[in-house]
């Protein structure tokens, strides 16, 4: 049998959902199941990405209030991006920044 690509473990009659494919079209069963667990993850990664729509249209919104009270939005990123380090990789990017700033003569 020549390989499946879909599955790296062995042959297409190994695959889920093979052998029900061969046994005929049938109203119910596995197949059925199957059907209805991949409706199922496929709605709630749309719900999901729903969710992260709105949470990105906050924080553009979010952003623009910043800008509007007069904060520089450019250096309010780099300090969230900052933020989601731990210390030690923060002082580490940091030193490596000052570092290039140097050798540039930017400092």
């Amino acid at each position: 049998m020549a390989h499946d690509p879909w599955n790296p473990r062995g042959p297409a009659r190994e695959r889920p959902g093979a052998k029900m494919a061969a046994e005929g079209d049938e109203a119910s069963g596995p197949q059925t199941v199957a059907a209805g667990q991949l409706r199922a993850f496929v709605e709630r990664i749309e719900r999901v990405q729903e969710d992260i729509d709105a949470l990105s249209d906050d924080r553009k919104e979010i952003y623009a209030e910043a800008k509007a009270m007069g904060f520089d939005t450019k250096a309010v990123r780099a300090i969230v991006k900052l933020r989601k380090l731990d210390p030690t990789e923060r002082q580490e990017a940091e030193a490596v920044l000052d570092t290039y700033k140097a050798a540039l003569g930017m400092e």
